[in-house]
């Protein structure tokens, strides 16, 4: 347990192509990073100064958020309903080959489009992203890939 807690969280990669910085510009401006919030701060105060005050590149606001009737699988944990998720942090998001909670695509782009459905809070965001020319979207998976 204590070598798990001074793990650090997957790196991204340090030197992203000039289409991947672009995407992360992408990624911002239509919607993603208000869910998939880029970093965090931990608490000040914690029981291990090695944690304590520091910045997560985590890409979650750890919220539980609606996800409409694609996403759902009907399973109610705690006080999340069927269709409720918290959002999955996307760092090391490039090194997987399964997306979504349950894994059930391996396809980043069918990822996003999963987002959408009745009841989602990322319909708009999903709209942001298929109104995207074809070099936008693929600059927004390039900077996934890189995460």
């Amino acid at each position: 347990m204590m070598l798990m807690r001074f793990t650090d969280g997957p790196a991204p990669d340090p030197n992203p192509s000039a289409s991947a910085r672009h995407g992360a510009a992408v990624f911002a401006s239509i919607g993603c990073a208000l869910c998939h919030t880029p970093q965090l701060q931990t608490a000040p105060v914690m029981n291990s100064a090695v944690l304590q005050d520091r910045p997560v590149d985590l890409f979650s606001d750890l919220m539980v958020h609606h996800m409409g009737a694609n996403l759902a699988d009907n399973v109610v944990q705690g006080q999340a309903g069927p269709d409720e998720f918290r959002s999955t942090p996307l760092w090391g998001v490039g090194q997987r080959i399964f997306f979504l909670h349950n894994g059930r695509t391996g396809n980043l782009i069918h990822a996003i489009r999963f987002h959408a459905s009745q009841g989602s809070e990322a319909n708009q965001v999903v709209e942001n992203f298929l109104a995207l020319g074809s070099q936008d979207q693929q600059d927004l998976i390039n900077f996934l890939r890189s995460l």
